[in-house]
């Protein structure tokens, strides 16, 4: 117990390394599910462009959807914009600082799907082969316009009888596929040098600004968890006195049946100071009520002036 109790710890106390490793995860899942994925495009001129593009597109979308669940920092984030300001003023920075964090750690896995894909350039050949130009292909010259709209709409299914006699089957799919590669490695360029313009350039801006915003990010995280495991404690001494209330209110039932009560204040200690005074349900609804509403200041010599 005590080892799991260490692993919880250190995942709760390094929620930053953690979410790292979770996008990392999901960007090895969105590759995996990929490889192991059946694209049988359907070959029909009115389903094929609906079919490759949400291959292409809706995966992604869950996997940010799924992103933004498992990162903790969204519900902190949402705490922090939506709380009444109360005695503590919001710092924009600081909320701006954390949606940036969480929609860059989100955007990992879906950027990996949608690069993977044009690389592969299945999607990209399943959705726009009844789109090009029957006449850039000879194979394709002799037909009538919606003869040749239905053969470019069979290039996706290389199997197909009407695809085995036809000689631009082969240069229908490379042309888009060389497209489709192109547009992968184009994005995926930008995206490198985007990152690395980004690293580099950061020590030009106002460093201070980026410090206090990280700070203040983790702090607010930190005292959240910390609120809960105080909460928790807090929840568990409450219910221990009340049990111990009802036993005690139960003595001359009890008696009866020969059971043998703790004696008065016997496992009590320290359990009033860690009460602080709060014995019944209203003082609890109205200590969690001016948390939420009346949130302290960032300030603790007011406590040690106390």
């Amino acid at each position: 117990m005590d080892r799991f109790r260490m692993i919880f710890q250190y995942f709760q106390s390094n929620s930053e390394s953690v979410m790292n490793g979770i996008c990392g995860l999901l960007a090895l899942a969105s590759v995996k599910m990929y490889t192991s994925f059946d694209f049988s495009c359907p070959c029909l001129p009115q389903y094929n462009m609906a079919y490759g593009l949400g291959i292409m597109f809706v995966p992604p979308i869950i996997l940010f959807l799924c992103g933004l669940i498992l990162n903790r920092q969204s519900l902190v984030m949402l705490e922090e914009w939506r709380r009444p300001p109360g005695h503590r003023k919001k710092d924009l920075a600081v909320i701006r600082y954390l949606c940036s964090s969480i929609m860059q750690r989100a955007m990992v896995a879906p950027v990996v799907w949608f690069i993977v894909t044009l690389l592969d350039g299945k999607c990209l050949i399943c959705a726009f082969s009844g789109s090009m130009d029957p006449q850039k292909f000879v194979g394709f010259a002799n037909v009538s316009t919606v003869q040749a709209q239905q053969l470019l709409a069979k290039v996706p299914c290389k199997d197909d009888e009407l695809m085995r006699n036809n000689t631009s089957h082969k240069a229908v799919t490379r042309y888009l596929r060389c497209w489709s590669q192109a547009l992968g490695w184009s994005i995926l360029l930008i995206l490198i040098i985007a990152a690395f313009l980004a690293r580099w350039l950061r020590p030009c801006f106002n460093q201070a600004t980026l410090l206090q915003a990280r700070h203040w990010s983790n702090y607010i995280d930190i005292e959240q968890k910390i609120f809960e495991e105080t909460c928790c404690e807090h929840s568990r001494l409450f219910a221990h006195k009340c049990i111990l209330h009802f036993f005690e209110s139960m003595r001359q039932e009890i008696k009866l049946h020969s059971f043998i009560l703790p004696r008065e204040g016997e496992g009590a200690e320290g359990g009033e100071d860690l009460l602080r005074g709060i014995t019944d349900q209203d003082q609890v609804n109205k200590l969690l009520k001016t948390w939420y509403y009346e949130k302290p200041p960032l300030d603790v010599s007011q406590a040690h002036q106390r």
